[in-house]
């Protein structure tokens, strides 16, 4: 009586199971603890190469240091040019502030409307200032800066006209010539005088400095990854029968790059804090010479400094290209050499 209702029971114990829900069944219970835990691995590894080729970079101090200061080297040419047109900027901010026109004025214009005349170059609205010299006040400073007071004292008549010293709203070329133009159409005005041909001397100086600057931070950052591909390609040949057994065991070559990626990571860093360093001294060796040659032109002149910005982006550009340089070279050895 007892033997057919045992399958029944079965059955009954059986349907919940059949009946789960398809998203249950998906996510088991241990996926969230199963991947924490594959995770805190993950990270403990990153941080035992980490240290790792910390140990290795200190068991050899000389060559790491010998790496790093090729690294320096190649770094601070195109940050010392990077900062000479830094200083190249600031002095053109002030030849921009310092551009004027010289309107020079008829000499039957009288000074009643020599001052019409300026209100009429005021009222341009490319002009911000103007600045009104009369026949006198021009003669005087004449004499005073070249020194002839009693030479010039004698003159019956003053053959300096009055002038209109205009400045720019904006001291582009294109735009200070349009504005010559248009101040020389005006009643009165004998001449306007612009001298732009060393204004865009400079700018066109300060576009080939530019263009230098990065030709030579491409070239010195491609020598950064060589050296760097270079020492660890070594480090890999050294390592070459570890690579193989870990391989054969089953590592991934994200495995097998990571201690390598870390150490060329390092050397970048080390690099460009001796580049900082490099670069800090050179500026307070050449900041009195700088000074003094700017103060002998009447001129208040300081080398530029990279600042926090600028240190931080120089320290991440070297250890990124350590980083690049190491995984070129890793990735060209796990590529041509597969294990038997």
């Amino acid at each position: 009586m007892n033997e057919p209702r045992r399958p029944a029971v079965t059955a009954r114990r059986q349907r919940p199971q059949k009946s789960a829900s398809p998203a249950r069944a998906a996510h088991p219970v241990n996926a969230g603890p199963g991947a924490a835990s594959r995770l805190r691995a993950w990270l403990r590894h990153h941080r035992a190469m980490a240290l790792d080729s910390v140990r290795r970079l200190l068991r050899y101090p000389i060559g790491s240091l010998l790496t790093m200061l090729a690294i320096a080297v190649a770094l601070v040419l195109p940050a010392a040019l990077w900062l000479t047109l830094s200083g190249a900027r600031l002095l053109d901010a002030e030849v921009d502030d310092g551009a004027t026109l010289t309107v020079y004025l008829h000499p039957r214009v009288t000074p009643g409307e020599a001052g019409r005349v300026e209100q009429a170059i005021a009222a341009d609205a490319q002009v911000a200032q103007t600045r009104l010299i009369s026949a006198e006040q021009g003669m005087a400073d004449f004499q005073r800066a070249l020194g002839l007071d009693d030479a010039l004292s004698g003159l019956d008549d003053n053959p300096l006209p009055a002038s209109i010293v205009v400045t720019p709203q904006r001291a582009a070329p294109a735009a200070v010539k349009a504005l010559a133009a248009r101040l020389g159409g005006i009643s009165g005005v004998d001449e306007v005088r612009l001298d732009l041909a060393w204004i865009e001397r400079l700018r066109h100086l300060a576009e080939l400095g530019r263009r230098v600057t990065l030709a030579l931070g491409v070239l010195f950052g491609s020598g950064v990854l060589l050296v760097v591909g270079n020492t660890v390609r070594l480090a890999v040949e050294s390592r070459r029968r570890e690579i193989e057994v870990v391989t054969l065991i089953g590592a991934t070559h994200a495995f097998v790059r990571r201690p390598f990626l870390y150490s060329g990571a390092w050397y970048g860093l080390g690099g460009g804090a001796l580049a900082l360093g490099l670069l800090t001294l050179g500026g307070r060796w050449l900041a009195l010479p700088i000074q003094a040659l700017a103060q002998s032109y009447g001129a208040t002149f300081t080398l530029p400094t990279l600042g926090v910005a600028g240190s931080t982006a120089l320290l991440l550009c070297s250890t990124l290209l350590g980083w690049l340089g190491a995984w070129l070279a890793v990735s060209r050895h796990l590529a041509g050499n597969r294990p038997r």
